[in-house]
């Protein structure tokens, strides 16, 4: 049995789902160090045969290297370089030729810290990761700027539960068919970056002016702003939902909004798509690329600017129900092109490609 061991920041339910599914397809044992549990996402985790999940506080760096050197892992991945011990557990791996995984969400802009990222990188990097995997085409540029070669460089680390959210869109279908839902859904948590407040103000004067007809705005999520969210008798704020039971609220929505002004990712993206619901993005969102097809199943628009927010929502209102119905299915047809077996196959790809 090849034994894996992730190094983690904050682990989410569909970073589980994948893992869990690693194990079940190729006979993996899997170990989770991870960060503590955010408080404004406090998902709860199942337990699974085969992985085994570790505090990060269990450890400082010479206990955690002495685990990691006498579990001997087949591969090593770790969420970035923030933590210096997970970087040391990485450098042991590579010396003895263990395959060793930087993951990455963060996008190529060029800006001058990346650019010194890039100058330092040379001095650290190679000895430290045999790969990388990101999320999408532009981390993948930001790899290779880094030094990565182009063929130890993979896509897709980010992937929704698949099994958890493709069955909702059959489920979904004849309902909203029969009564389409005239609800955007929002779920992000309510810090800065996610543009919570400009969404609620855009959606509030379209509602005041009667641009929004019968729609409303649900709102799923907590963070540092959530008790100064604005207040709209059209507008819900419906809080922290676990995963399980996020369903309920999605079979009563139509179309998912993520105004992000910052996103350079959104597996939440990944999850509605394949819920099949028509999505309306703003330009920030890196998932847009790979989910969004303008006019096809949904709209982009200029992130933090009201106006291109607002535009974006008149035209969802605009659309006839059936057309919204089938903009969500096209949407289900795009997020089903990869899934945990994908990501699982990945994985065991970069344990057979090895080190060199």
């Amino acid at each position: 049995m090849k034994k894996v061991l992730f190094l983690y920041t904050e682990t989410a339910p569909y970073f589980l789902a994948s893992v869990e599914r690693l194990v079940k397809d190729h006979a993996v044992e899997a170990h989770i160090v991870r960060w503590p549990v955010n408080q404004e996402a406090p998902f709860e985790v199942k337990a699974v045969e085969h992985i085994t999940i570790h505090e990060r506080s269990e450890f400082n760096e010479t206990s955690l290297r002495r685990f990691a050197n006498n579990l001997k892992p087949d591969l090593v991945l770790a969420s970035g370089w923030v933590d210096k011990g997970y970087l040391q557990v990485c450098r042991d791996a590579h010396r003895r030729g263990t395959p060793t995984v930087m993951v990455s969400d963060t996008a190529w802009r060029g800006g001058l810290k990346q650019w010194a990222a890039v100058a330092a990188a040379r001095f650290w990097l190679p000895r430290t990761f045999s790969h990388a995997w990101v999320t999408g085409e532009a981390q993948a540029l930001y790899a290779e700027y880094l030094g990565f070669p182009r063929d130890h460089v993979r896509r897709g680390f980010y992937v929704a539960d698949l099994d958890r959210f493709s069955p909702l869109a059959a489920q979904f279908k004849d309902l909203k068919t029969a009564h389409f839902p005239h609800r955007f859904l929002c779920v992000a948590r309510y810090i800065p970056s996610k543009g919570h407040q400009y969404l609620v103000e855009a959606f509030a004067e379209l509602a005041d002016t009667g641009e929004a007809k019968d729609w409303e705005l649900w709102c799923i999520g907590t963070g540092e702003l959530h008790p100064l969210a604005h207040q709209h008798a059209r507008i819900k704020h419906i809080g922290f939902v676990q995963p399980e039971n996020v369903w309920r609220f999605m079979e009563q929505s139509g179309v998912f909004i993520l105004p992000s002004l910052y996103e350079p990712w959104g597996v939440v993206v990944h999850e509605h798509a394949a819920a099949g619901f028509p999505l309306v993005l703003s330009d920030a969102v890196g998932a847009r690329h790979r989910f969004l097809h303008e006019g096809r199943n949904g709209h982009c628009f200029v992130a933090g600017n009201k106006e291109s927010l607002k535009e974006a929502m008149r035209k969802v209102i605009a659309t006839p129900d059936a057309e919204l119905v089938a903009m969500g299915l096209r949407s289900a047809e795009l997020a089903a092109g990869w899934g945990q077996k994908d990501w699982a196959g990945t994985l065991m790809g970069m344990i057979d490609q090895g080190h060199g």
